[in-house]
């Protein structure tokens, strides 16, 4: 005769629900009353079955992660894939899978957001981009269905909401007070792009000229996009500024990577003639010459605290969803060869 979960609860001396919730893992019943019951529904040979769990429950032990549009795009893929390693892992340790998407698909237009939520495929929602229509983000909450921002900071309109980010504002601080603190006074701010991480880190760099008496000037604003290619094509196209620069603050490190490689087709010695400083610490930073001092952000730390946030909205009652949490990280500056001293 097959064990029953009611075999278990008689056994451990428990009622059903309590058996039930204890290999569902819910955060209701205690650790070690948990411990004792999977131990003997193991000891029984009981076979917990994970779809009629799903059917009974509604739940499909599934997480969806929707990146932006442009996540196949080179530079932006390379970061990318980075974090989403971590959230894999993180998500591995909750014991829960992943549906990978993006805002519509490419083809019939059709919004994946509504269409994940519809068919029912997920339990939550991380949502990897700086911005979500309004129409969708009420869709997702008519639908109460628990979602987290991961990794970028939210525009102001999306106030109520769960969120998980470096904060950007520090990190360009950082990177332009240790440029100075190297002696260079005329430092280049070659942005990413007009994103709220990219204004956030404009921001930074113009308090620690103010903080440390450096007067800001228009023309060492380098107006850019994350590619390689395109800081190339920026650095000869400004080149009689960037020639008077002492260093070149790059919002992203494909920015940096391209200031470096253009510079080296110019003659001009990095560090010695102009210090560059990227942002990110892709895995890339590591091997350019010379390595790139950038800023990194906790990609570690994102992860597990957006995907630890989901699991708890996942596991709290409706009344306690209510009750929103922002994490802003500290970033983190990592010197290498790329920034060099004029003191």
């Amino acid at each position: 005769m097959a064990i029953t979960i009611k075999d278990i609860a008689k056994i451990a001396g428990v009622n059903y629900s309590t058996v039930s919730r204890s290999l569902n893992d819910s955060p209701l019943v205690a650790q070690p009353t948990k411990d004792r019951i999977k131990k003997i529904a193991e000891e029984l040979g009981f076979e917990f079955n994970a779809n009629a769990r799903s059917l009974t429950t509604s739940k499909t032990g599934t997480i969806g992660i929707i990146y932006p549009e442009n996540f196949d795009e080179f530079g932006i893929h390379l970061y990318y894939s980075s974090l989403h390693h971590q959230l894999r892992k993180s998500l591995e340790k909750l014991d829960l899978d992943l549906i990978v998407a993006f805002p519509k698909n490419r083809i019939t237009k059709e919004n994946n957001v509504k269409k994940l939520i519809t068919k029912q495929k997920v339990d939550g929602l991380i949502i990897a981009q700086s911005d979500l229509d309004q129409e969708t983000l009420r869709f997702i909450a008519k639908a109460k269905v628990p979602f987290v921002f991961f990794h970028h900071p939210v525009d102001t309109k999306f106030e109520d909401v769960d969120a998980v980010y470096t904060d950007h504002f520090q990190g360009g601080y950082l990177a332009t007070k240790h440029l100075i603190e190297q002696g260079h006074q005329r430092i280049i701010c070659m942005t990413a792009g007009d994103e709220l991480e990219f204004q956030l880190r404009t921001g930074g760099y113009r308090a620690a000229l103010d903080d440390h008496g450096l007067v800001f000037k228009d023309d060492l604003i380098i107006e850019g996009r994350p590619y390689f290619e395109l800081a190339k094509e920026l650095i000869i196209e400004k080149f009689e500024v960037v020639r008077s620069a002492d260093a070149i603050f790059a919002q992203n490190d494909l920015l940096a990577w391209g200031v470096i490689e253009a510079l080296k087709e110019k003659n001009i010695k990095v560090p010695q003639d102009i210090a560059v400083v990227g942002y990110d610490d892709i895995e890339l930073s590591t091997y350019i010459t010379p390595r790139i001092t950038t800023i990194r952000q906790p990609r570690e730390e994102i992860a597990a605290l957006t995907c630890e946030r989901l699991y708890e909205l996942l596991s709290s009652k409706n009344t306690d969803r209510k009750r929103k949490k922002k994490t802003e990280l500290p970033p983190s500056l990592i010197i290498r060869e790329s920034c060099g001293s004029r003191i």
